[in-house]
């Protein structure tokens, strides 16, 4: 491919992919993202690609790899162009039906979305509840697009933006529309984009550097994996444009090692962005030069934070360093550096081309345009989600999650990872953006989300978040390393039944001295544990007690077999794994409590109709009948 040179030959370029593609071909594209190829994505297009090469069809019907379209609970999934009919859960042995219902234009009903009210059977993509009820701006195009296809992007209007901005515009007036669109940093402190790169813009030095932060460390949060998998030309473009308006001249990707998909796929978006001219000297002619490098990081949560991020890229130890000065006036190798995490770069192509009024009139005051979220837990529809800022927590779960599976009660959500806060059902429904979150005692993060149900312990759950900063903890900070390490000791001790007086007064005083931290893991950590304490103490109180109300802790509860319920079915015996249930067949079941592993297997295989076995909170069970008071003579009950 020649280099593009001038805005002339782009536009030629375009017009060229354009007019070589048949809009009405049909297209199978199936999600490749990781959450798809983990349930066997790879061998659907593999039998795809098989059948149609049988059948002779290569020139009639085109397999699409592409990346995650956010419905993760129900991959394998496929959406058929130009009729935008989605197939969710289909498997290898799918394909011949699939291709029949291409050629015969006929849908396959059994692999439908059927909505759990009505029973109706949802055919295209956009009726499905959990996609009508989003704003995807930025994830949308993930299943339109091969993610290694540098056509595929310029075929939707990609690198527009980058023409735009380097060809017809100021650097400084690049970032003013930054500035007026109201973006603010998806990374987790929701700065100003704007105000940000202008002080880099502005720093004296003259050679300054811009890194995408792709450290994605929060349990259960995968928003930039997703973007970098599926859509990595919108997050190069974003960046370029950035640097053109910053005055950067080489650029850092920073992505942690276990994204290897979105490793291979930015760098490969980067080869190709090199080889069309988008990248390199003299972009498009502008006289503007750039050039971007993956750098790939060892996993360490903290260097989500920029300045330990920036240690990282300097071959140090990831480790935050005390600010001012800020990386914007003195960064990476002691240059100005702006750090942006992946949805933010990946907005700028969107305000560039739609103008800054338009991203500015979707969200709230303070939070404008949409945001990414990985909606996990206890929910039906867990996957990625892109909504507007100031949507209601409420509407997240029910409308576009489903609600709570097994007819459970909904408990609380966490927002912001693991140093974010807990909201309680009182607060579902607040409005999700930057204030409002931060108001509520949590934070927006990069866009974790994860929702509890009844079965939830608050204080475990506080427990294992802790757990996880004082593993991920540089320890360079002594209100960090210690403070962390002291608040999960009290945990550790309530969760098995060795709390003692004083011990909640001991972890709000705890909490106090987070503020001294260098960096948001050791600001962040106390989170946790003071929104779990404001809005569920009572199960703070009962841990005090030596029970565990949400029957999690194993210390502070027991499996009971009520005598006068058991039937000596011998289901639950049957299931035991730890040999822990006594009595024969005609005999009352008695649960050994020092062979109980409380692993729950006999609540499940009771019959409902006996609903003999029991969970008992505390340490203590009534003591079993006498060996001669367990015999069953039958008729008798």
């Amino acid at each position: 491919m020649a280099k593009i040179n001038s805005t002339v030959e782009f536009e030629a370029l375009r017009k060229e992919i354009l007019s070589s593609r048949d809009p009405n071909r049909p297209c199978i594209a199936v999600c490749t993202g990781s959450g798809c190829l983990a349930l066997g994505a790879a061998n659907l297009v593999a039998a795809l690609k098989s059948e149609i090469k049988e059948q002779r069809l290569e020139q009639r019907i085109e397999v699409r790899e592409t990346g995650c379209p956010g419905f993760c609970e129900r991959g394998p999934l496929i959406v058929i162009y130009p009729e935008e009919t989605c197939y969710l859960k289909v498997q290898p042995s799918d394909a011949k039906e699939v291709l029949a219902s291409v050629m015969e234009k006929k849908v396959i009903d059994r692999l439908l979305y059927v909505d759990p009210v009505t029973g109706e059977r949802v055919v295209h993509e956009m009726e499905i509840p959990f996609y009508k009820n989003q704003l995807r701006l930025l994830i949308g195009n993930n299943i339109k697009l091969d993610p290694t296809s540098i056509e595929d992007y310029l075929a939707i209007g990609g690198y527009a933006a980058l023409e735009k901005a380097v060809c017809q515009m100021k650097p400084e007036q690049v970032v003013g529309l930054v500035k007026e669109s109201g973006l603010r940093g998806r990374g987790g402190g929701g700065f100003p984009s704007g105000n940000k790169w202008e002080f880099t813009r502005n720093a004296p030095d003259p050679v300054k550097y811009v890194v995408v932060n792709a450290d994605e460390g929060d349990p259960g949060a995968f928003m930039d994996r997703a973007l970098l998998e599926g859509s990595p030309h919108a997050v190069l473009e974003g960046l370029i444009i950035g640097a053109y308006a910053i005055g950067a001249h080489e650029g850092f990707l920073y992505v942690r090692q276990e994204y290897p998909l979105a490793v291979h796929n930015i760098t490969l978006a980067i080869q190709k962005a090199t080889e069309y001219g988008f990248l390199g000297k003299n972009i498009l002619g502008s006289g503007f030069d750039f050039t971007v490098e993956v750098a790939q990081g060892a996993g360490a949560f903290v260097c989500g934070e920029e300045t330990a991020l920036i240690r990282s890229l300097e071959g140090k130890t990831g480790e935050p360093k005390p600010r001012p000065p800020f990386p914007a006036v003195k960064g990476l190798w002691n240059k100005p550096t702006n750090i942006n995490n992946v949805e933010t770069w990946a907005n700028i192509p969107l305000i560039i081309n739609k103008g800054p009024a338009a991203f500015a009139s979707i969200g709230t005051g303070g939070s404008k345009g949409t945001k990414i979220f990985s909606l996990v837990g206890k929910v039906k529809n867990t996957g990625l989600v892109e909504v507007p800022m100031g949507i209601t927590l409420r509407d997240i779960v029910y409308k576009i999650g489903g609600g709570i599976p097994g007819d459970k009660q909904f408990k609380a959500v966490q927002t912001g990872g693991p140093a974010g806060g807990c909201m309680p059902e009182s607060l579902l429904d607040m409005e999700v953006d930057f204030d409002q979150l931060t108001k509520a005692g949590s934070m927006m993060g990069s866009g974790g989300m994860i929702v509890l149900d009844e079965e939830t312990c608050m204080v475990d759950f506080a427990r294992f978040f802790l757990s996880f900063l004082a593993e991920e903890s540089c320890g360079k900070c002594v209100p960090c390393r210690e403070g962390i390490q002291q608040m999960l000791a009290i945990l550790n001790d309530l969760t098995h039944g060795k709390g003692k007086e004083g011990d909640l007064e001991l972890l709000e005083q705890l909490t106090e001295v987070s503020s001294a931290s260098l960096c948001a893991l050791g600001k962040g950590a106390p989170n946790p544990v003071l929104s779990t304490l404001k809005h569920f103490r009572d199960e703070y109180q009962a841990h005090m007690e030596g029970k565990c109300p949400a029957f999690t802790c194993k210390s502070l509860f027991s499996f009971y077999i009520e005598p006068e319920k058991c039937q000596a079915c011998t289901s639950c015996s049957k299931k035991c794994p730890a040999g822990a249930i006594e009595g024969g067949k005609n005999q009352i079941h008695v649960v050994d409590q020092a062979k109980c592993t409380k692993c729950g297997a006999c609540l499940k295989a009771c019959p409902p109709r006996f609903g003999a076995v029991t969970r008992i909170p505390g340490k203590t069970v009534p003591s079993p009948l006498p060996e001669e008071a367990r015999t069953i003579v039958r008729g008798s009950k």
